[in-house]
């Protein structure tokens, strides 16, 4: 017996599975409330507010709705509640994609992969609250901990995109086999991009817990042999995007002759706006706005980087997407 609302291919069709387009645009949806709730988080960072509920976790403050919380507690509370929202949203995609599509489909597949990476990324920043590496800690142990969530962060954005984007698309798993020089290259460029998000927010770390007075005492702070190890990384931030930026314009290139030019043009422009928004934010001396606008930027590029990564590695999806709308 077919399930209620799945949808029905006949038999030996070769056609790609038509998908509802209320589907699609609630998996879009996903992916933006997740980019809200990461920069909420950013902002918990920023302002030192990690400790606003105590070494508790679920509760805060060893209470389920804090009473007359202060400032630190309601962006951290209000934080918890933004995943809490991300939980529900996470699970109903799941649930919608199994009901609105056929089995073999790799949409099925991405959904369970989010899902799986959401809960990892509620354990990890438990673990973060529980070990109390937040506000002004500087252990070794936090940088390690903190670069894992952010890690999953990421790629918990990355398979929320390519729920989205398999969906649009009525890509089969058995089309997604990696493997060949493009695939390749696309998988470094999205892995160089990704250490560029950490390394990224590591350097954020560090001018949260040592902000500078000037550009010329920040420029000191970073070849200082007396600096924290933490400043004295934070070169590692733009040199790994310099390098970034090479296997994503070879992506950019590869999306363009798979007749991707509208996406390959949007991922070159927040490139662009990402260097420029890198310079802003060292020469202001990285406010926390300018950090929370900088990170917008950095997830949006994300994004796009992800879909058009999956043009270049599986351009058989193309195909199939032109066919079901001609």
């Amino acid at each position: 017996m077919a399930t209620a609302g799945a949808i029905k291919i006949p038999v030996g069709s070769t056609t790609q599975p038509q998908v509802s387009q209320a589907l699609v645009r609630f998996a879009w949806v996903v992916v933006g409330y997740n980019v809200l709730v990461i920069l909420w988080g950013a902002l918990v960072r920023a302002t030192g507010s990690g400790a606003g509920c105590g070494n508790h976790w679920p509760l805060c403050n060893g209470q389920v709705i804090p009473l007359s919380p202060r400032i630190d507690t309601i962006i951290e509370f209000t934080h918890r509640c933004m995943t809490g929202g991300s939980t529900f949203l996470v699970i109903g995609l799941l649930v919608w994609t199994f009901r609105g599509t056929v089995k073999g489909q790799a949409a099925r597949m991405l959904a369970a992969a989010s899902m799986l990476l959401l809960l990892n990324e509620a354990f990890l920043g438990a673990l973060l609250v529980k070990l109390g590496y937040v506000t002004g800690n500087q252990s070794v142990g936090r940088v390690v901990v903190l670069s894992i969530h952010l890690s999953n962060t990421l790629l918990l954005l990355a398979a929320l995109t390519l729920t989205a984007t398999l969906l649009e698309t009525g890509q089969r798993t058995a089309g997604l086999r990696v493997g060949g020089t493009k695939k390749l290259w696309a998988l470094l460029g999205l892995g160089a991009t990704l250490i560029v998000g950490v390394s990224g927010s590591l350097a954020a770390l560090g001018d949260t817990l040592f902000p500078a007075s000037s550009l010329r005492a920040a420029f000191a702070q970073d070849f200082a042999a007396g600096s924290p190890w933490l400043l004295r990384l934070r070169g590692i931030h733009p040199v790994s995007a310099l390098v970034a930026a090479a296997f994503v314009l070879w992506l950019v290139a590869q999306a363009r002759r798979a007749g991707a030019n509208r996406l390959a043009g949007i991922v070159v422009a927040l490139l662009c706006f990402q260097f420029a928004l890198g310079l802003a934010d060292v020469l202001l001396l990285a406010p926390v706005w300018m950090q929370i606008l900088h990170l917008l930027g950095a997830d949006l590029y994300w994004v796009a980087l992800v879909a058009i990564a999956a043009k270049v590695m599986w351009p058989q999806q193309n195909l199939n997407h032109a066919n079901s709308t001609h």
